[in-house]
This record gives C-alpha cells, structure tokens and sequence, in this order.
C-alpha cells in the first residue's frame, strides 16, 4: 500500500532575489545540519568535549552525500541491519524506564536485540543525534496522545536525550497519566496524554466480562481532556490500537448501536474494527476543527504485537531471540484491518486539513516493528515470582522501539525543509 507523506519538490522556486534565499538558507540550515535525503551542509553540529561522553555514546560523524529529494525515499519501507554501536543507553544511564520494559533490570539473558538498526530501502536514516534534535526542538512542543505505548515512546525520547539533558517535570496534574516535562536549555516542552481510545470514554467495569475493564466508547465525541489541551503545540503524535481488543460498548449520538463482547442480551456484537474506524474519523475530524491549532499532527500507525501459543491471558510468549527478515512474515487480518483503517483515515484528515491549512502527517511504524518479535519483555517486564502475563505488546527499553526517534527526527527535518520552502516562495 502507497503511503501519503507529504510532498517535497526541490524545483526551482521563485524569490525576489538570490541574496534572500542564500541568507534564509545559511540561517536555517547553519543551525540544523541535514543528512540524507539532503546533500546540503555538513556543519554546526554542537557537541560535548569527548570525556564527557561515555564511550559508547560517541557523537556521530557527520557526511557529505548525494542529494535525492525527499519523497523519493521512503524511510519506513526497509529492514534491520547489525549495528554493533547499540545501545546508545541503559538501565543504569537513564532512570526513566517504565519498570515493565526494564528488560535488563529483569535479567533477560541476551543482549543481541539491542544491536541493530532500521535500514530504509532507499536510503540512509541516519541514527538519533541528541544534539541535533534538541537544537531542532528549540523553544518547541511536542505531544504524544495515545496509550502506553505512547509512553514507551516517551519514555524511550527521554532516555536518547538523556546523553544532552534530562528534563524537568512540570506536570500540572498528579495523575501519572498526564505528564509534561521541560528541557529548560532549550525551552523544548515534551508532554504525554492518557487517552488510549482517543475518544470519550468512560469505564463502566473495572473487571467486566474480559476482566481487563467494560467500557463505554462514544464513538462521535472527541475526548476533551487532549483536545483542549493540544492548541499550542508544534506537533502532537497520535497513536492508538491494542485497547481496542478489550470489551466495549458502543454509542453513536448517545444511542448504544453495539458492543464487543459485552454479554448484554439484545446487544448487537460488532467487531472491534467498527470502533476504531469511527474512532480515528472523530479523533482526526476533531483536530481539523481546531481553529487555533497551528501545528503538524502526526498519526504513528500501531505496532503488532507478536504472541505466540496463544494470546495474552493464555500463556502465550514471544520468546524469538532476532528479527524477522523482509519475506519472513506478514500482518495477520485484524492487524491488516486496522493498518488499513490508519492509513484510509489519515489520507481523509489530510485532503480535508489542505483545504484548512492544516498538516498531517503519518509515522508508519508497522511495517518496521512486525519484524522484531525480539522487542519484546516478555517474561522480562516483571520478576519471576510474579504472577504476571508475558508482555508481546510494550518494547524492552532499550531495544527496537528507539528507532522511533530516528523516523521522528528525520520527519522534524524535513518539516524544517517544507517551512524553508514555503518562506522562499
């Protein structure tokens, strides 16, 4: 399937005059070194002295390479390659891992899932500078609303830049569910809200028929504690799908149409599919709507998840050791489904947002995480006295889910790219 980026033409633009765009050139791109798909500069990376610097932490080389504009590269169509650099921090160096993902801590054996690197087909991603992103960031804001997974994200972003700063928490909520935090150097705000339906909801059973909760998803209502909060914000990075699994009963206009699994007699059983679509549509529809919202609205597509000999509360694992290669594995239906309903309801968003002024723009983080069973904590998310599921779902921190923040710098940078356009027309 042909996925919507957004388009970036390195024709000729019009300008009064050459002097003005070499000076906006050297301004923007002075300060923001660019890699491929851009051979343009190779300066102004600000680095610490080396011995500050453990020595796995070395700060990348920058290089000179072929220019090739940007939509003919496709960063999220690739595979894995050795990277014997990995990790780039631990346990022990970055004290904000979730201890569910803390994999080390939990004494998972191996230590070959850490060491390799996403590889585009086309291209070079190049791999997370700390330095470069928090300069690109500066006196920015960025939201990421989903799940927990959405945490993991989070989370993981703090532990790369960890190497630069750790940030402040400035977290105007004692609910763990809404965090915000501050990179006061660079008066870059990072912010994470709780909102793994995206919609409005309400939790009706804390245990219900599945004994994972019974909620109600108002599939036409836009849940308020995000979308009220959003308007100042430069990105907001949207991700949503495992919670859709658990059981629900569904409303249109206050009027319940169905359920998943509810044990309510007379009540039609929809597949969870049904929700989600009417989800994405009001999530996206509600940010359209936003008059005041000025910034680049990402959609991050879900990650699969990778049970084997059963599900989750069956004793299934996930206990694969490397990575699948390109032909080695394939989305199963339901995943299929809501890949489709994403990308579908993102190029929707998108064409009615041109004509709003908006910006989309969708992570496609699918592709590349279905290839890496390895990820995982498995029976490493908890102690082994603990009677605790195997998590197939969240990543180990470190480990494959890092790679994010190189899809996510590498979006930045071409964002910076658009503006410069856009300013020399």
């Amino acid at each position: 399937m042909e996925l919507p980026f957004g388009k970036y033409s390195t024709s000729a633009q019009k300008t009064p005059s050459i002097f003005i765009l070499l000076i906006l050139a050297v301004v923007v791109l002075g300060l923001i070194p660019l890699y491929h798909p851009l051979n343009w500069y190779s300066g102004g990376l600000r680095i610490r002295n080396p011995s500050e610097i453990s020595p796995t932490y070395f700060p990348l080389e920058e290089q000179k390479i072929e220019f090739k504009e940007a939509e003919k590269c496709d960063v999220f169509s690739g595979k894995w390659i050795w990277n014997p650099d990995a990790p780039y921090y631990t346990n022990v160096t970055c004290t904000e891992i979730h201890d569910h993902q803390n994999c080390m801590k939990h004494g998972r054996p191996d230590s070959d899932y850490l060491k390799w690197r996403w590889k585009p087909n086309e291209c070079e991603l190049p791999i997370f500078n700390p330095f470069q992103f928090l300069d690109l960031v500066r006196n920015k804001s960025v939201a990421i609303v989903g799940d927990s997974v959405g945490r993991n994200q989070m989370q993981s972003l703090i532990c790369l830049l960890s190497r630069v700063e750790y940030p402040v928490d400035i977290s105007d909520n004692p609910d763990q569910s809404f965090k915000k935090y501050k990179y006061t150097t660079y008066n870059f705000t990072l912010a994470m809200y709780w909102s793994p339906f995206l919609i409005s909801t309400k939790e009706v059973d804390a245990d219900g028929p599945c004994h994972t909760g019974l909620y109600n998803l108002y599939l036409d209502e836009a849940d308020e504690k995000w979308t009220t909060k959003i308007e100042g914000y430069d990105y907001i990075i949207l991700n949503a799908g495992h919670w859709f699994a658990r059981c629900s009963i569904y409303y249109v206009n206050n009027q319940r149409v169905g359920c998943r699994y509810c044990g309510i007699p007379n009540v039609t059983e929809l597949p969870s599919t049904y929700a989600y679509q009417r989800a994405f549509k009001t999530t996206l529809k509600a940010i359209n709507n936003l008059d005041n919202f000025k910034g680049v609205a990402i959609l991050r597509t879900f990650a699969p998840s990778h049970y084997e000999g059963g599900n989750w509360n069956e004793g299934g694992d996930c206990a694969k050791t490397r990575p699948y290669g390109s032909n080695e594995t394939a989305l199963e239906d339901q995943s299929v489904e809501q890949y489709r309903i994403q990308v579908e309801e993102f190029e929707v968003a998108e064409k009615e947002g041109k004509m709003k002024g908006k910006r989309f723009r969708l992570m496609d983080t699918t592709r590349a995480m279905l290839m890496r069973p390895d990820g995982h904590p498995s029976k490493y998310g908890h102690w082994p006295n603990e009677n605790v599921a195997n998590d197939c779902v969240h990543w180990c921190l470190p480990g494959p889910i890092d790679s994010w923040s190189d899809f996510l710098f590498h979006m930045f940078k071409m964002e910076a790219i658009r503006s410069l356009e856009e300013n020399l027309q």
